[in-house]
């Protein structure tokens, strides 16, 4: 059932305006800064000869590409999200879906999985631009691996916290911007949070609230590192709000 529900909301996405709109100006974009960060590495070739280590095009280009993504999907995840369980209680389909035969758990996580699904396409496009020079230059395919697993953790992040606020309002609208809010706020909080601590040389709070920085964590990812901690600092996060998600639509449910 679950696999269902993520099929159904994958193929709503496919029939949205606003989801194919969301594609094109992130493609856009992320191809028009390939370019540019090609165009700048190949200037400052000459340069790097003389490096002891020279950065390679992975490092220059791919890593900024990717964290530029990142940074894209701020804006992005909550705007597709924005519509998952807010639209159907602006239409008053939510009560047949709570009504239905199907777990709380089985519309979060296929909800979550249709997003998710969706979000994949978009990096697996974005990914396609560095492996596009890989006929024409070396690439280090281990931190482009480590670059997509983390951009894929980061995405299932937002898109975990934009589905639970969905669920908070009946106004996507509303959606959008409470989503943004809190990946907003985690990325400062959590990293400001962070530094106080270490400086106070408080480590393991320090470690606790890394939990709530996605970003600082996704930093690990771009140095072509395999980080346990920050992945499972990512996947809790995910894991949290899921759940918070299924606790509101139970309580929803509950209320009639």
């Amino acid at each position: 059932m679950i696999f269902t529900i993520a099929g159904k909301e994958l193929k709503s996405l496919f029939a949205s305006p606003l989801a194919w709109a969301v594609l094109a100006v992130t493609q856009l974009i992320m191809g028009y800064w390939f370019v540019r960060l090609v165009e700048e590495f190949l200037d400052r070739q000459a340069q790097f000869i003389h490096l002891p280590n020279p950065p390679g095009v992975t490092e220059v280009v791919a890593t900024q590409l990717f964290a530029t993504t990142a940074g894209l999907f701020l804006f992005a995840v909550p705007i597709l999200a924005m519509r998952l369980i807010a639209e159907e209680r602006r239409n008053q389909t939510i009560v047949l879906l709570v009504s239905a035969p199907v777990s709380m758990t089985d519309i979060v996580v296929g909800k979550f999985l249709g997003i998710l699904a969706f979000l994949l396409m978009i990096i697996g496009l974005i990914a396609l631009m560095p492996f596009s020079l890989a006929g024409s230059t070396r690439l280090d395919y281990g931190l482009l691996a480590s670059l997509i697993l983390g951009l894929t953790l980061l995405a299932a992040c937002f898109a975990a916290v934009s589905l639970f606020v969905s669920c908070l309002t009946a106004q996507p609208i509303l959606a959008a911007l409470g989503g943004f809010a809190i990946l907003l706020g985690t990325l400062l909080i959590g990293a400001v949070a962070e530094e106080g601590l270490r400086v106070r040389a408080v480590l393991v709070p320090a470690s606790l609230v890394r939990v709530l920085a996605p970003m600082k964590n996704f930093e690990a990812f771009g140095k072509g590192l395999l980080d346990t901690y920050a992945v499972a600092c990512l996947l809790l996060l995910v894991m949290l709000f899921l759940l918070l998600a299924i606790r509101q639509l139970d309580a929803r449910r509950l209320r009639g």
